[in-house]
């Protein structure tokens, strides 16, 4: 950007600024929302559920099956996220 066009567009600066910034939040909550670390935890407490004898192998494999397929999705999602930055 030439030095008339900064000059120009110097009462945009604010605009911009909050843009940058309200970008910068949302880039922050989808990677927060996308974190695929919650559901591996859960997972985690699920299988220490079946070994404790909580949840029985059919409960374990019907939920399992949920979790996997929720960070099957959310790991795309990241991947997708990662490609746009």
């Amino acid at each position: 950007m030439g030095l008339i066009s900064q000059i120009l567009t110097l009462p945009l600066a604010p605009v911009r600024g909050t843009v940058w910034a309200i970008d910068q939040v949302v880039r922050t909550a989808e990677r927060q929302y996308y974190d695929p670390e919650p559901v591996k935890r859960e997972l985690a407490e699920l299988e220490r559920a079946l070994l404790d004898g909580r949840i029985d192998e059919e409960e374990f494999d019907q939920r399992e099956d949920d979790l996997l397929d929720r960070l099957e999705w959310l790991e795309s999602q990241r991947r997708r996220l990662d490609g746009q930055c």
